[in-house]
């Protein structure tokens, strides 16, 4: 089912895409400056047929929500994501209500993504650089804790180079960036590059680096990989890389890609971490890249060496064989795609790649697709490769297209995901729009961005996080409950050690540590860790004589805190304490100098 309701301001509000279209369209019909009634009778008529129809159709909405009657089926989870034009993160439950955000100095929050410490990272521009100026820069990485504190943060944006589009979190805490640098057309002439094929007198390679965050404004370079030392080219025969482009499929074609100074513009990033390889998705080349992580720096920039011996030679590509010559226009199955990734560990289809194909070109129309391939490597990492052919395989595994396939299409940006139910998260960036299909590509769920607005609400790509994801612990995270009131002696005498208890219990069971605060301004430090619901004992010397009140705080193993304790008085005398009748207790409130007289305290 469609959903579109259009005002009197013509304002479109695209609630839910699915099979059905449904338009309301209000106008009134003015006739010597009075409505006319049937008008009236007709608007209430299609009003009132709509609300019978969302009523008895297989899905209902909740803000900008659609949910299918199979519902059930939806994998439960939160979504982040960023709009294109604001400063702000969002994480959203399937309800498509905002459960937490971040915010920045910087909008074009390209990458986002939820480390499992639960810290931010994400890409966004300053907007100050002048040279690289297309769509997909960045030039900065931001690094935020839960609770929006900037933590790190790096930028790499000059007139000689600038980050952009996608950046992947390492395992060993480190982060691979995408980022263009500048050749000039001498170069670019040098290397092979048809003068027809330089605009502006400049070329931008891709080159790949890796970071290591050192201190909180800066990072290490420890490891890159340049495009610019793996080009073949078949223009120009007088340079070094001159070749027959066909027997290299290795190598890239410094004539491929179009003439764009930008000619690679590489849009997606991701890592495997059991076969220690980059895969890249090269939107210009209408291809997805895999190269080997294991080389060091010196191996990548040539053609051996590293686990698989190829140096930072291309290990495997797939979507248009044109660019190698091995296949022709009607070989071609990728069109300007993005977010080429592995299927993660667990999910359906595990190790396959899946991409979202934009369609930007296709030559039976421009529509939007996923496709999901089985790429032909053994257990080792390997990729099969018959010399004289193009990479394996001949078609996807499975599909993803509308019904009417121009109605799901993005131009620009967006985004896939596997979930571990076999199910499908997809985002038409351009549009703004996020739904989740099923395997068998029934539409379980959709959202329709609204931030900033309805206008400006592209986003780059989204990602959906499992309820028991690790990096969620804050948002189901509560205190420990407040603990009892203190026990324990409330008189005594100075120089005495007296033990007070308490106790309390955590909501998800988790183990508690407790600070008791004397009231003489010292306190106990964190004891524990005591097992949610056990007793705690501390014990205490006051040195001075006077009234106190001692009051007690619990906080569990993640660092959340309860609030304190109710208050406990205690008196504390330089003699042995007297228990003095309740009368003359009395009494000496009314009258205190008869306590001083008889020296009591």
């Amino acid at each position: 089912m469609s959903l579109f309701i259009q005002g009197e301001n013509n304002d479109t509000k695209h609630l839910s895409k699915k099979c059905l279209s449904l338009t309301i369209i209000y106008h009134s019909h003015i006739c010597g400056g009075k409505i006319l009634k049937k008008s009236k009778i007709l608007i209430t008529f299609i009003l009132f047929i709509l609300l019978i129809s969302i009523s008895t159709t297989n899905a209902f909405i909740n803000n900008n929500c659609f949910f299918s009657s199979s519902y059930t089926d939806l994998w439960d989870g939160y979504i982040i994501f960023s709009p294109e034009y604001s400063t702000k993160t969002f994480l959203m439950d399937m309800n498509g209500d905002v459960v937490h955000s971040w915010d920045s100095n910087y909008i074009q929050g390209l990458p986002v993504y939820l480390i499992e410490n639960g810290n931010l990272i994400r890409g966004c521009s300053k907007l100050d650089n002048t040279r690289f100026v297309v769509g997909g820069f960045t030039g900065r990485v931001e690094l935020q804790d839960w609770d929006g504190f900037l933590l790190w943060e790096f930028d790499y944006s000059t007139n000689q180079y600038c980050l952009h589009h996608d950046i992947e979190p390492l395992p060993n805490g480190n982060i691979l960036m995408v980022a263009w640098e500048y050749k000039t057309a001498s170069e670019a002439v040098d290397a092979g590059r048809n003068p027809k094929n330089i605009q502006g007198g400049q070329l931008w390679p891709d080159k790949i680096i890796e970071v290591e965050p050192t201190g909180p404004s800066s990072g290490s370079i420890v490891w890159e990989w340049h495009v610019w030392d793996h080009l073949i080219q078949d223009f120009d025969s007088s340079k070094e890389n001159y070749g027959v482009v066909a027997n290299h499929p290795e190598l890239i074609d410094i004539n491929s890609g179009g003439r764009q100074s930008d000619f690679n513009h590489i849009n997606s990033i991701d890592y495997n971490e059991e076969f220690d390889q980059i895969l890249l998705s090269s939107h210009n080349q209408n291809e997805i890249w895999i190269i080997d992580h294991s080389t060091t720096t010196e191996e990548a920039a040539g053609h051996s060496g590293g686990t698989y011996g190829k140096g930072g030679d291309l290990l495997y590509r797939w979507g248009n064989p044109q660019v190698y010559d091995a296949g022709g226009r009607a070989d071609q199955q990728l069109f300007g795609q993005h977010d080429a990734q592995w299927i993660e560990s667990g999910c359906p289809g595990e190790g396959n790649i899946l991409i979202f194909n934009n369609g930007m070109g296709r030559p039976d129309g421009e529509y939007s697709s996923i496709v999901e391939i089985v790429p032909p490597v053994n257990n080792d990492g390997y990729y099969e490769f018959s010399s004289g052919s193009s990479y394996m395989p001949k078609e996807p595994v499975w599909i993803y297209t509308a019904e009417n396939p121009s109605d799901f299409f993005s131009p620009k940006v967006s985004g896939v995901q596997r979930l571990p139910n076999g199910n499908t998260l997809i985002c038409i960036g351009d549009s703004g729009i996020f739904f989740e299909v099923t395997s068998e590509k029934v539409t379980v769920w959709d959202y329709v961005n609204s931030y900033p607005n309805l206008k400006s609400n592209s986003v780059f790509k989204i990602h959906k996080y499992g309820v028991d994801y690790p990096g969620l612990t804050s948002l189901f995270q509560q205190s420990p409950n407040t603990p009892s009131l203190p026990e324990g002696s409330s008189s005594g005498i100075v120089g005495k050690e007296y033990t007070y208890s308490t106790n309390t219990s955590d909501p998800q069971g988790d183990n508690i540590f407790f600070c008791f605060d004397w009231g003489d301004g010292s306190d106990s430090g964190w004891l524990g860790p005591y097992p949610s619901g056990e007793i705690c004992k501390a014990n205490h010397i006051w040195t001075e004589k006077g009234n106190y009140e001692i009051r007690v705080k619990a906080r569990d193993i993640y660092g959340y805190e309860s609030n304190w304790s109710d208050l406990l008085p205690v008196s504390m005398t330089k003699s042995k304490a007297i228990n003095i009748p309740l009368f003359l207790q009395r009494l000496f409130q009314r009258f205190p100098f008869f306590e001083k007289i008889l020296n009591l305290n």
